[in-house]
């Protein structure tokens, strides 16, 4: 367990560093991956998703996750050869100065699977949590 929650810790890290080769070595290269940005529609395919990280990486001054809510479950329990990893993003970025800081949270849903001896994500899907009582 302690290696799929290493990667999928990875992956935080790389977006938060903006270290585009940490998340090309995250991903299945395979026509069939899936990412799902907030909001966006699926992109199918590592180039494509790889670049939908570069640009946003490339986008963001400042960005840091903390997760919570974090379920992992392994399948088959025996010998698991894919990982499904559900957690709640709390997310704080820069909101264009140094001196303003946005929040916000989405659910994630990580699909990882044994590629080569290495947990790596073959499917993504994040969507944004709105708060019921609205930020007035």
């Amino acid at each position: 367990m302690a290696d799929v929650l290493a990667a999928h810790r990875a992956f935080y890290d790389a977006i938060e560093t903006g270290d585009v080769d940490l998340m090309s070595s995250l991903w299945v290269d395979d026509i069939a991956t899936t990412c799902v940005h907030p909001g966006a529609p699926p992109l199918k395919g590592t180039g494509p998703i790889l670049r939908s990280w570069t640009v946003l990486m490339a986008g963001v001054g400042y960005i840091q996750f903390f997760l919570t809510d974090l379920e992992v479950t392994l399948l088959p329990a025996q010998d698991p050869t894919t990982a499904v990893i559900v957690c709640t993003e709390n997310i704080l970025s820069d909101a264009g100065s140094v001196e303003s800081f946005s929040g916000g949270r989405a659910v994630a849903t990580s699909i990882l699977v044994r590629d080569a001896g290495r947990w790596r994500f073959w499917a993504r899907h994040a969507s944004p949590l709105i708060d019921p009582e609205g930020d007035t």
